[in-house]
């Protein structure tokens, strides 16, 4: 079974960077799309930034484009999403989610990511 889990989240002040790490466990890490999400009490989930199992390109939400970058190490199969310059709008709780399907395009959608983690939360103080 799927699992992964996210940490790194803390309370930083803003323009400082942070990186979020997320283990995948239980599976072949390569055949699997994955993607951040990040809500806040109140509101709907948030694309953060996807990629596709075949590593051939990114795709991030308009208001981290240019600051947030995703990654993965294969070796340690762990998923990362390094955020620079950090605004207090940046508070969320972040999660990591694994995408079963093999295809190409990145999904921003969270219904189409079947393995979610519990998130960690980032706090950006003004």
């Amino acid at each position: 079974q799927v699992h992964v889990e996210e940490s790194g989240g803390t309370l930083v002040q803003a323009g400082e960077s942070l990186r979020l790490s997320c283990v995948f466990v239980g599976g072949t890490f390569s055949r699997y799309s994955m993607g951040w999400f990040r809500q806040v009490p109140g509101k709907e989930r948030e694309f953060v930034a996807a990629d596709n199992w075949l590593g051939s390109g990114t795709k991030y939400g308009d208001s981290v484009k240019g600051r947030f970058t995703i990654s993965r190490d294969s070796a340690k199969n762990t998923l990362y999403l390094q955020m620079n310059n950090l605004e207090p709008e940046d508070t969320a709780v972040y999660h990591c989610a694994a995408r079963s399907r093999l295809t190409s395009i990145i999904s921003t959608r969270s219904y189409d990511y079947t393995y979610w983690g519990q998130g960690t939360q980032v706090t950006v103080s003004s």
